[in-house]
C-alpha cells in the first residue's frame, strides 16, 4: 500500500474518532485534518484553502443568509399562522406542522425551520396535555426528511452536486433530488406520523401550569427567616418528598458538599443545589422559605429604597444599559440551540447579568448533573434555561446568543413589505437556479445582494445567520476529500468493498453505500460524511463500469438520514432538552425509519437514476 494512502488513512481515522468523541467542535477537527494533510504533503499548500471558494460553500452561506431574512422579516410566521388550523385535533396539528416543516426545510435551513415551529408544537403539547417529545421528534424528523428534496435543502446535497460536477457530468440541478427525495420523505412522513405515538417515549408529561422540560438544576439561598434554617436535611426530607425536589449538594463558605449527609444541619447563608421540575421548584422555595440565588444576589441591600427613582437609561463604560423595574421582570424558558454562542460557556463567561441584565435561575439538562456552580456551569447544546429579566432584555439575549424560545411567540411583522419582499427574492433565486439561468452559487449570491440593497436585513446583521463553523468545516474538508482521489485511497477502498460483496452486483453495493453513509451520519457531521463518501462512491461506480449517479444519490440520501442519535443532526440536538429525551430514545423511531429509507430509497434511485 503506498505511503500517501497510509498517511491519509491515519488522518481520516483520527478525524472520525474526534468527530465521534465530540471533544472538539467539528470545524476545529476539519481544520486540523486539513493542516495535517498539508504538513504530510497530501494536499498542496497552494490549494489548501481552495475549498472556501467552492460553489457548494458559497451556496450554503448564501442560503443561510436568505433563510435568515425569511425569519427576521416574519415571512415564515405568516405562512405558519395561515396554514395551521385553529382548535384542531392534536394529530391534525402534528400532520400540518410536520408537512410545513418538510416544505420549509426544502428551501431554507432546516434548523431554522424547526426553531420557528417548535414553540407552536410546545404550546399544543401544553394545551392538550401531551408529552412535548411526542410532537417534537416527529417534527424534527420531518424537517430532516424535507431537506433532501432540493439542491439547497441540506449541505450534503450541495457537496454531492459538486463532486458530480468534478466527474464531468455537470452538477445536479435544483430539483434533481426531488423524485428520490419526495418518495423517501413521503414514505418517512407517513411512517413517522402513523407510529410516533407508539414509538416515541413519553418523557416529562406536562403539569398543570404547562409542559415540563425535564428536571431543573438550580441554586437557592437559605435566609435567616427560612424554615430550613437550623434543620437537618433529614427533617427537610418530608417537604422535599411532597414537592418532588431533591437536594444534590450544599455549598457553605465556597466549599461544596456533594450528596450531603442527612444529619447535616442547614444554616442561614448556605446555598442548596436543588433538582426539581418547574412546579416543584416553586413549591420548594415557598415551603422552605428559600430564595433563588440570582434573586438574592440582585436584591437591594438593607436600608436601600427599592422604589427609588432611577433613570430609564444609565451609562456604564463601554455599554449602554437599561434599568429593569420590578413590574417588568418575568420568567422565560429558552433552549440552547446547535451552534449557539453559549455552547461551552457559562453565565459568568458572558457576563450575563451585567451585559444583558438577565439572570440565569436554573438549567435543565437531560438527566445529567454538573458539579459546577450555576454561574460557572458550562452550558451545552440542548440545555433548557430558566431566565429572569425584562422581556426585551431576554429577547435581545436570546437573539444574540442563539437560543430558541419554548413558548409561542407573539406574531410581530414590523414591515409587511419586507416579509413579501423576502419571499419574492428567495423565490426568484430558486427560479434562477432551477432554470439554469445562473449557477446555484451565483443565483443565491444575487439574492443576498438583493436582500442587502432592499435593507430587509440591516447590513450590520446580514451575516449573523451564517453558520460559520459549518462554512469552515466544508471549506477545510473539501481539499481533504479531494486527497482521497489524488492519492488513490478512494480506489483502494472501492476495491476492498467490492471484494467484500464478491459477485453480488452493483445493487448490493448501492445498498452498502447507503447504509454505510447513514451509519456515519448518525455519529458525525452529515456534511463531513458526504465529503468522505463521495470519492468512494465515484470510485466504486468506475470500478464496476456503471454510472456514478445512483451511488452519489445514495450518499445524498444517507447523509441526510441521521435519526438514531441526538448528535447526528442539529435538529435532534435542539429537541433533546425541550423533549426531555435521553440519548437512547431516538433509535426507537429512528431505526425503523432508516429501514424504510433503504427499502424505498434504493428502488426509486435505481428507477430514476439507472445504472
Amino acid at each position: 500500500m503506498p505511503l500517501p494512502v497510509i498517511l491519509l488513512g491515519a488522518v481520516l481515522l483520527v478525524m472520525m474518532g474526534l468527530f465521534l468523541s465530540g471533544r472538539l467542535r467539528h470545524d476545529a477537527v476539519a481544520l486540523a485534518a486539513l493542516v495535517a494533510c498539508v504538513l504530510l504533503g497530501l494536499v498542496p499548500a497552494g490549494e489548501a484553502f481552495a475549498g472556501f471558494g467552492h460553489p457548494a460553500v458559497i451556496t450554503v452561506a448564501c442560503v443561510l443568509i436568505l433563510s435568515g431574512s425569511l425569519q427576521s422579516a416574519g415571512t415564515v410566521d405568516v405562512i405558519a399562522r395561515t396554514v395551521l388550523p385553529a382548535n384542531a385535533h392534536p394529530m391534525v396539528m402534528l400532520v400540518v406542522l410536520s408537512v410545513l416543516a418538510a416544505f420549509l426545510s426544502a428551501f431554507m435551513n432546516n434548523v431554522g425551520a424547526l426553531a420557528l415551529l417548535m414553540p407552536i408544537a410546545l404550546q399544543i403539547a401544553r394545551k392538550k396535555g401531551i408529552a412535548p417529545g411526542r410532537l417534537l421528534m416527529p417534527l424534527s424528523f420531518a424537517s430532516i426528511l424535507g431537506g433532501m428534496t432540493t439542491l439547497i435543502g441540506t449541505p450534503p446535497n450541495l457537496i454531492v452536486s459538486g463532486f458530480r460536477a468534478e466527474t464531468g457530468e455537470g452538477a445536479f440541478s435544483m430539483f434533481d433530488y426531488a423524485p428520490v427525495g419526495l418518495a423517501v420523505a413521503g414514505a418517512g412522513l407517513l411512517f413517522v406520523l402513523g407510529l410516533a405515538w407508539l414509538l416515541v417515549p413519553r418523557r416529562n408529561p406536562p403539569g398543570a401550569e404547562g409542559f415540563e422540560t425535564g428536571a431543573y438544576l438550580t441554586e437557592a439561598r437559605v435566609l435567616d427567616d427560612s424554615r430550613a434554617n437550623g434543620k437537618t436535611l433529614r427533617e427537610l426530607q418530608p417537604s422535599l418528598d411532597e414537592t418532588g425536589a431533591e437536594i444534590l449538594a450544599l455549598i457553605r463558605d465556597e466549599t461544596r458538599y456533594p450528596s450531603p449527609h442527612a444529619n447535616r444541619k442547614v444554616k442561614a447563608g448556605d446555598l442548596l443545589v436543588i433538582q426539581s421540575d418547574p412546579d416543584g421548584l416553586t413549591s420548594t422555595l415557598s415551603t422552605l422559605g428559600l430564595q433563588l440565588e440570582e434573586e438574592a444576589s440582585t436584591a437591594p441591600a438593607e436600608g436601600e429604597d427599592e422604589k427609588a427613582e432611577l433613570p430609564e437609561e444609565v451609562e456604564s463604560p463601554g455599554e449602554r444599559r437599561r434599568v429593569i423595574h420590578a413590574d417588568e421582570v418575568h420568567l422565560a424558558e429558552y433552549a440552547v440551540s446547535p451552534g449557539s454562542a453559549l455552547a461551552g460557556r457559562s453565565a459568568s463567561d458572558i457576563h450575563l447579568r451585567t451585559r444583558f441584565q438577565v439572570n440565569l435561575l436554573a438549567v435543565s439538562r437531560n438527566a445529567t448533573h454538573s458539579r459546577a456552580r450555576l454561574r460557572t456551569m458550562k452550558l451545552k447544546e440542548g440545555d433548557v434555561l430558566l431566565l429572569q429579566g425584562g422581556e426585551d432584555a431576554i429577547a435581545e439575549f436570546a437573539s444574540h446568543m442563539g437560543c430558541v424560545p419554548l413558548a409561542e411567540r407573539t406574531l410581530r411583522i414590523p414591515d409587511a413589505r419586507k416579509a413579501v419582499s423576502a419571499a419574492i427574492i428567495m423565490g426568484a433565486a430558486v427560479a434562477l437556479a432551477a432554470t439554469g439561468t445562473l449557477p446555484a452559487a451565483m443565483a443565491f449570491a444575487a439574492g443576498v445582494l438583493a436582500i442587502m440593497l432592499t435593507r430587509i436585513v440591516p447590513l450590520r446583521n446580514i451575516y449573523d445567520n451564517v453558520d460559520w463553523p459549518v462554512i469552515v468545516l466544508l471549506g477545510a474538508l473539501l481539499p481533504v476529500a479531494g486527497a482521497l482521489k489524488t492519492t488513490g485511497a478512494a480506489d483502494l477502498v472501492a476495491a476492498w468493498l467490492l471484494s467484500l460483496t464478491g459477485q453480488s452486483g452493483p445493487v448490493l453495493v448501492l445498498v452498502l453505500i447507503l447504509v454505510a453513509t447513514m451509519t456515519l451520519s448518525d455519529f458525525m457531521n452529515n456534511a463531513a460524511t458526504a465529503a468522505v463518501m463521495c470519492p468512494v462512491a465515484i470510485s466504486l461506480a468506475a470500478s464496476m463500469g456503471v454510472s456514478a449517479d445512483p451511488f452519489l444519490m445514495a450518499v445524498a440520501v444517507g447523509a441526510s438520514c441521521a435519526f438514531l442519535t441526538p448528535i447526528g443532526h442539529q435538529n435532534n440536538t435542539l429537541i433533546l432538552g425541550p423533549g426531555g429525551f435521553r440519548f437512547g430514545d431516538y433509535w426507537r423511531l429512528g431505526l425503523p425509519l432508516e429501514v424504510i429509507v433503504v427499502a424505498v430509497g434504493v428502488p426509486v434511485i435505481l428507477l430514476v437514476w439507472p445504472l
